[in-house]
């Protein structure tokens, strides 16, 4: 947990975020989905709960969260989503400072895509 502290630290100094895109999660292009790794930031529970078809669950708030995304190249795309959007920018914050290349936020989360689900 300290490790995780000491990197959002040393990233909030530095400002790297130039690499992160924000989209919002019901206007993702399918070619991106396809092309990417879609990873669940929520807890285990929570991803349980339901989730996006073909989402990894790894919990930005484990602390085997750097060691569980470092399985993941760094020039993929990463499309990141939690509940509502805030675990999932910081998430996008760490893998930005991490290195990875092509990191998306999807802005309103797991609520907002099943609620879009629904209307249909």
């Amino acid at each position: 947990m300290q490790r995780l502290f000491l990197l959002l630290f040393v990233m909030t100094i530095t400002g790297l975020s130039a690499q992160v895109k924000n989209i919002s999660i019901t206007e993702v292009p399918e070619k991106l989905l396809e092309r990417g790794v879609l990873v669940d930031v929520r807890t285990p529970v929570e991803f349980e709960e339901g989730h996006l078809p073909g989402a990894l669950n790894i919990d930005v708030k484990s602390e085997e969260f750097i060691n569980e995304v470092s399985g993941i190249r760094k020039n993929r795309n990463v499309l990141l989503y939690c509940r509502s959007g805030r675990r999932s920018a910081r998430a996008a914050e760490i893998l930005d400072s991490l290195g990875y290349k092509k990191v998306y936020n999807l802005e309103g989360g797991y609520l907002a895509w099943d609620a879009a689900k629904n209307e249909q």
